[in-house]
C-alpha cells in the first residue's frame, strides 16, 4: 500500500511480522505497490532498492530469512498510483531452500518480454521482463512482470500483475443496476495480453509450471478473470468455501480482488491433496488503524511433480 522509505518504521515491522508469521516466510512473494526511494516527492528517481532493502531488513530483523529481490523500474509518472510514487510490482525470493531466480538481464522500462527456445527448453527473453509495456492496455497503470525461476530441477514462470483499479465505476449497491463498470474495458485489454503471453509459453511446453499473481482488481466472476483464465489457468480462489473468499472489504462489501491462477501442470499435485492454497485474513476486516496494509495476502505451497 504506497510503501517508500518516508513511511515509519512501525509499517515496515507490520509488513515484516506478516510475512514472517502469518505467511511463515514464503520461497517466493509477489509484492505490489512499491514506490521509488523518495516515495511520493514529484522527482525523477524511479529506483527502489531503498525501498526494498527496508522492507529486506525489517523481514531479517523480524526473525525471517534473507530476501533478495527483482523489479524493472518503470517510466517516471507512467504506471498510475499516488503521483511521484512510481508504484511497480516486484518479486522477494529466499534462496537458501532451493529456489533460484534465473537472471536473464537486459530489458529496460519499454522492453517487451518474449517467450523462446533455449538450450533449457521454454525459456523467458528476459528475466525479469515486463509484457507489453508500451501497448495502451497498460497506459497509467502498471506492467506486467514476469520472471525465470528454479526449484530443484523444475521450471517455473511467474507473472506478477497490478491491474487498473475500479475508480470511475457505478457502485455496486449504487442507483444503476446493473452497475456500468468504465474501467472493465481496459482490464479486459490487460487480462488478454497476459493470458496470450501464457498462451505463447504452453505453445511450446504444454506442461511448463506458470503462476500468474497479484492484484487484479477485479472479482472472480468477472470478464477480465474468464479472459485472464482463457481455458489454461485456475484461479485458485474458486476453490475455497464461498464464505472465505475475499481478500479485500469496500464499502462492508467483502470481495476478491486479490488471485494466484496456475497452469495445468501444477493444478495437478493440487488435486492429489498435496499443496494449500488460502487467503490469510489478516488486513481487509479489520480497522485500518490495526493492518499492515489494506489488502489480505494469497498463499499458495505446491509439491512439484515431474511429468512422465
Amino acid at each position: 500500500e504506497n510503501l517508500d522509505p518516508t513511511d515509519p518504521p512501525a509499517k515496515f515491522a507490520a509488513l515484516a511480522a506478516q510475512i514472517v508469521t502469518n505467511l511463515a516466510a514464503p520461497d517466493i512473494l509477489a509484492v505490489e505497490e512499491v514506490q521509488d526511494n523518495d516515495g511520493a516527492a514529484n522527482t525523477s528517481v524511479v529506483d527502489a532498492s531503498v525501498t526494498y532493502g527496508l522492507l529486506i531488513s525489517a523481514i531479517q530483523a523480524a526473525g525471517g530469512p534473507t530476501y533478495d529481490f527483482r523489479n524493472v523500474d518503470p517510466v517516471d509518472d507512467q504506471d498510475g498510483g499516488e503521483s511521484g510514487g512510481n508504484i511497480r510490482v516486484g518479486f522477494l525470493f529466499r534462496s537458501d531452500r532451493g529456489i533460484a531466480f534465473v537472471d536473464r538481464p537486459g530489458a529496460t522500462s519499454t522492453t517487451p518480454n518474449s517467450v523462446v527456445l533455449g538450450g533449457s527448453g521454454v525459456e523467458l527473453g528476459y528475466s525479469p521482463g515486463r509484457i507489453d509495456p508500451t501497448s495502451a492496455a497498460f497506459n497509467s497503470s502498471r506492467k506486467p512482470l514476469a520472471a525465470e525461476f528454479t526449484f530443484h530441477g523444475h521450471k517455473l514462470f511467474l507473472i506478477a500483475n497490478h491491474f487498473n483499479s475500479k475508480s470511475g465505476d457505478d457502485p455496486l449497491f449504487g442507483f444503476a443496476q446493473p452497475p456500468v463498470l468504465v474501467s472493465e474495458i481496459q482490464r479486459n485489454l490487460q487480462a488478454q495480453i497476459v493470458n496470450n503471453f501464457v498462451d505463447a509459453i504452453l505453445a511450446l511446453d504444454a506442461s511448463a509450471n506458470i503462476v500468474v499473481l497479484g492484484d487484479f482488481n477485479d472479482f472472480q466472476f468477472s470478464t477480465p478473470l474468464a479472459l485472464l483464465k482463457g481455458g489454461v489457468l485456475t484461479d485458485l480462489i474458486t476453490g475455497l468455501p464461498a464464505a472465505e473468499q475475499y481478500s479485500y472489504v469496500y464499502d462492508g462489501n467483502s470481495q476478491v480482488l486479490d488471485h494466484i491462477l496456475i497452469s495445468n501442470h501444477l493444478l495437478v499435485p493440487i488435486e492429489g491433496g498435496s499443496a494449500l492454497f488460502d487467503v490469510v485474513h489478516a488486513n481487509a476486516e479489520f480497522p485500518p488503524e490495526t493492518h499492515a496494509t489494506d489488502h489480505d495476502p494469497s498463499l499458495v505451497r505446491f509439491t512439484l511433480v515431474t511429468s512422465p
